[in-house]
């Protein structure tokens, strides 16, 4: 008897969790809308903050305590000074419920401004012992104001959702300087996940050719894994006008940069994915009668698969060591991991593209190319599954416009376009919550 009341009563508290669990309305789903277009004019204040007080990577500081003033405004639990100047904020909902991230990057980058703006940048620092000016030439101001946003819509209806939402608004996206850690990976390497567990992660890029007023994703990989690449090519230095009495290492240096390329056009199957080996600095020689006793290359390696990766690195070792040795120098191949492919989960992505589609009305969701450049979101990605979603820069009006690329000194962003990120940030939250 005890026990099949136990029973009676277990099937009718999970019956209650069930029935009882929070169900958005269209007419709340609209709410969230409405909630992103009354927080526009804040989010362009806070972009416009960010974009004239840029900093470089791990100086992010008084960006980090902007940061953690508004998060701190909106009642959030916040923690700062993670790899090094990382913010994190914590939204509990008022329903049990899993958790799910938000990420922005902070840093800007080493470009003088030239758009002309009135809020243009005029910050200057220093970067590899050089004076530089400093610039959000690559829209993480943008990134920061929509996830700040998107913060402000979800407290709004804290509530109601089932679940929690952690901020995380990143440092040194674009690098951390030489000699130092930072970044993504090193937010998780001090613990990150461990102290908050999110079940996945979202992310948003703003440019990079999306056509305007547009949304576009990717499942499974969406940008490249990044590898540093330098070679050393050793030989034996003599007179330019008596090369036979040496080994001359540009000459082999200039045989390697030429048998690199065949390994992308004639050693690998082209048909998987795209891949690149760019050699982007030579350096050898003091003066043009001396034939050096050494060159050295530096360059840059671009790739989706990690299968393919490892070949890569291995062909290209066997490549330039080969070469060098035919001349009778010798090469010295080093090959560093930087970024990890960034890859959409598939699983996530499925069931995440009918909420991006609903934000994004008439427009249908763009599937774009794969894009080379990289992004350090991807080592929160290897964590759990995470969606990165690309979303336009440029004036829908503007047609035939050609929007000046990532990373120029004329990059600039149509504010308008950002109350679309801060509704598509807004929706996917509270859907996979939802869902979950």
């Amino acid at each position: 008897m005890t026990t099949r009341f136990k029973f009676h009563q277990l099937l009718l508290i999970g019956f209650l969790m069930i029935t009882c669990a929070p169900v958005w309305s269209a007419q709340e789903w609209s709410e969230l809308d409405q909630l992103a277009a009354d927080a526009q004019q804040q989010v362009v204040s806070w972009r416009r903050h960010f974009h004239s007080h840029p900093e470089l990577s791990n100086r992010e500081f008084e960006t980090a305590i902007y940061v953690e003033a508004a998060l701190r405004e909106m009642g959030m639990e916040v923690e700062t000074g993670i790899a090094h100047t990382g913010v994190v904020g914590l939204l509990k909902g008022g329903q049990p419920g899993p958790m799910v991230a938000i990420r922005a990057d902070m840093d800007g980058l080493p470009v003088t401004e030239q758009t002309g703006l009135d809020f243009a940048s005029t910050s200057t620092s220093e970067y590899q012992g050089k004076p530089v000016g400093v610039m959000h030439a690559c829209g993480h101001d943008t990134h920061m104001a929509m996830a700040l946003g998107a913060a402000r819509v979800l407290s709004a209806v804290r509530e109601q959702l089932p679940g929690s939402v952690l901020f995380i608004f990143q440092p040194a996206e674009e690098g951390a300087p030489l000699g130092e850690e930072g970044g993504a990976e090193l937010m998780l390497k001090e613990g990150l996940f461990e102290r908050y567990q999110p079940e996945a992660i979202f992310g948003m890029h703003v440019g990079l050719n999306v056509p305007g007023g547009q949304m576009a994703v990717r499942s499974g990989p969406a940008m490249a894994a990044v590898d540093y690449l330098q070679i050393n090519v050793l030989g034996e230095q003599t007179h330019g006008a008596a090369p036979w009495a040496g080994v001359d290492p540009i000459v082999a240096s200039s045989q390697i940069i030429m048998g690199l390329q065949t390994i992308a056009s004639r050693q690998l199957n082209i048909t998987k994915v795209p891949y690149i080996i760019t050699i982007g600095k030579f350096d050898a020689g003091v003066r043009n009668n001396i034939i050096p006793d050494r060159a050295e290359m530096h360059g840059t390696i671009r790739s989706f698969d990690v299968g393919m990766q490892d070949d890569i690195h291995a062909r290209i070792k066997r490549t330039a060591e080969s070469i060098a040795a035919s001349s009778g120098a010798t090469a010295e191949v080093t090959i560093t991991k930087q970024y990890p492919a960034t890859v959409n989960d598939p699983g996530l992505t499925e069931q995440m593209l009918p909420t991006l589609q609903k934000v994004a009305g008439d427009n249908p969701i763009i599937t774009p190319d794969l894009v080379t450049g990289a992004e350090d979101f991807a080592f929160f990605a290897r964590q759990i599954p995470g969606l990165y979603v690309f979303l336009s820069a440029s004036d829908p009006d503007q047609t035939g416009f050609q929007a000046p690329s990532n990373h120029s000194p004329f990059f600039d962003v149509h504010e308008p376009n950002m109350e679309l990120g801060v509704r598509a940030f807004s929706h996917l939250v509270v859907d996979y919550l939802q869902q979950q």
